[in-house]
């Protein structure tokens, strides 16, 4: 199993001192990953996400990455491709360049948003998001490997045209879509041969069961035109320290802060009032954290976080190791987590945690299995 962070450069309280910092202190993040041999980092691109994610530029910040990095993987997670956020044309150019100068290390995601603020932002009618998205992961990758690429549609109309540069990858880069919560999307990302980027908002039956249906649809695909990408990854708020209190304290708070931010943009129709977002952004009393530390090997429980010391964390991660998946993607950059603990537990994570689960090691067990 690889072990990847995600960013979506979250921050409890904007400045513009301290979202300056927060964008210094995520490349720092990332070049100790690679350091310590992370396989990838994954950026969002999201717009007016005010608090959630300020990640508006991802192109900018992973060319960033890969210049002071050596091996890591530099991952798109996602660019948004309906036309009227970035037209597919642009996108091919970025994400090629990216692979050129980072030798080969670039990992495109593409998606569309569901949030309530960015499609109307950009004067997007909603009920055409899914289909533009559609035919850009047609599109990009063809822009990729024919030498002259034309296109007509209702939504495009590119002449013959040499979309350069190429990527270095070949055929190119591997591709990677979004699935939140629908078991819908797993089967339908599967069938176009795309790998998968999912919460962990399941528990680990469903888990399991997602994977699954995910595999069978992956070996029933009959895409054609592109490189099928067979590979199931899942985030997880992660805070992982030597001493399980502090932990707890930091993580399940900067998890409820995700969870309570990501509600305002994803769960209500309504997009949130100008000015910092109405939650809750206090320290855990000590009775709500013992509670919440007794949850987190409840069976029935969503598989949100993995949240504790290290004994802790091997434990959580082979449960998500036992369902199958490929790719474990950690959001230890969360909003209200201090700078000084994620690179903290960056490393905790990568020196006591990665090891138990590297190749022909049969160290950790899970009750789930």
């Amino acid at each position: 199993m690889k072990f990847s962070l995600f960013f979506e450069m979250q921050i409890s309280d904007p400045t513009r001192a301290s979202e300056s910092r927060l964008f210094q202190n995520t490349v720092e993040q990332a070049v100790l990953a690679d350091m310590l041999g992370y396989h990838r980092v994954w950026a969002v691109e999201h717009h007016g996400l005010y608090e959630y994610a300020h990640s508006a530029a991802p192109e900018i910040f992973l060319s960033f990455v890969a210049a002071r990095t050596k091996n890591i993987r530099i991952g798109h997670g996602v660019s948004l491709t309906a036309k009227g956020y970035n037209h597919p044309i642009r996108v091919a150019e970025r994400v090629a360049t990216l692979d050129i100068l980072s030798g080969g290390r670039v990992d495109w995601g593409s998606g569309k948003s569901s949030s309530n603020l960015e499609a109307p932002l950009f004067g997007i009618n909603p009920a055409d998001l899914e289909g533009q998205w559609r035919e850009a992961i047609e599109m990009i990758p063809q822009m990729w490997q024919k030498d002259v690429f034309s296109w007509e549609s209702a939504n495009y109309s590119i002449p013959p045209t040499h979309i350069v540069p190429k990527p270095v990858q070949a055929p190119h880069p591997p591709l990677f879509a979004p699935a939140a919560v629908s078991t819908e999307t797993i089967r339908k990302l599967g069938t176009m041969g795309l790998g998968v980027l999912n919460f962990s908002t399941s528990t680990f039956d469903d888990l399991k069961n997602r994977v699954a249906m995910y595999r069978d649809a992956v070996t029933a695909s009959t895409v054609s035109g592109r490189a099928i990408n067979n590979s199931f990854s899942v985030t997880a708020n992660t805070c992982v320290l030597d001493d399980d209190d502090m932990a707890c304290a930091h993580g399940f708070r900067g998890a409820r802060y995700f969870r309570d931010s990501f509600a305002q943009y994803y769960h209500q129709s309504d997009r949130p009032q100008i000015g910092r977002l109405p939650v809750d952004r206090s320290e855990w009393s000590p009775r709500m954290l013992e509670m919440t530390k007794s949850m987190r090997f409840n069976e029935q429980s969503q598989l949100l976080s993995i949240v504790g010391d290290p004994q802790v964390a091997r434990e959580k991660v082979a449960i998500f190791e036992a369902a199958g998946i490929d790719e474990l993607i950690l959001v230890m950059q969360l909003g209200t987590v201090p700078h000084e603990i994620t690179m903290q537990s960056i490393r905790t994570f990568a020196e006591k945690v990665m090891p138990y689960f590297a190749k022909d090691t049969d160290l950790v067990t899970t009750q789930f299995a």
